[in-house]
């Protein structure tokens, strides 16, 4: 007997290369149907509602409408929608279109301290049965014009593929001199919690 214990795979509806390492390195069988769904249009209906919308509850809509949007298609299936925002004060950010704007964006945060708020949903039948969001602060050093043109030409378009153009699995951990929180989070996916989740819901092995 194997730790999975539910028949079918895990539906993750994210693009997310690195929440479907995360999850296969913890034993989950995955299989990955994106989501498409618009995400620029969801936060700034959000905003319009209200104003003072907290990131956290931004990047729950978020995961909720993917894992929504998926179950629509396969309602026996659990299906896990992921997402996660970046915050500096009041300011989100979204994943930088290309290396310019990276580099712009870093410059923003450089020497500063943002938070990322990454949230995931579980859904059946187009119900959410788990909805949960963490935070994690982090704080960049205040590197030079010369190291930021390095980093740049160095981790190439794996910048564009992240909302804070970093990964600090790789050489994104340069960047920081202080990071307060789990590392799961910081990766996009509150994975203990939904581990005690999975098990609670008889997925895993207790």
């Amino acid at each position: 007997m194997g730790l999975w214990l539910a028949a079918p795979p895990l539906v993750l509806a994210s693009r997310s290369a690195s929440r479907r390492a995360v999850l296969a390195g913890a034993g989950i069988p995955v299989e990955v149907l994106p989501a498409d769904v618009d995400e620029r249009a969801i936060e700034t209906q959000a905003s319009l509602q209200s104003p003072s919308q907290p990131p956290s509850q931004i990047a729950l809509l978020l995961a909720r409408a993917k894992a929504g949007a998926i179950s629509a298609k396969l309602p026996e299936r659990l299906v896990l929608g992921a997402d996660q925002t970046l915050a500096l004060g009041q300011r989100l950010f979204a994943k930088p279109a290309d290396l310019a704007a990276a580099s712009h964006q870093l410059k923003s945060l450089r020497g500063r301290t943002h938070e990322l708020h990454s949230a995931v949903v579980v859904a059946r039948h187009g119900a959410v049965l788990f909805a949960h969001c963490e935070i994690a602060r982090l704080t960049m050093r205040s590197f030079s014009d010369r190291f930021l043109a390095a980093y740049i030409e160095a981790a190439g378009s794996a910048v564009t593929a992240s909302v804070g153009a970093y990964q600090v699995e790789g050489i994104g951990i340069q960047l920081f001199e202080r990071i307060e929180g789990d590392h799961f989070t910081i990766l996009g996916l509150p994975l203990l919690r939904l581990l005690q989740f999975l098990r609670q819901h008889g997925c895993l092995a207790d």
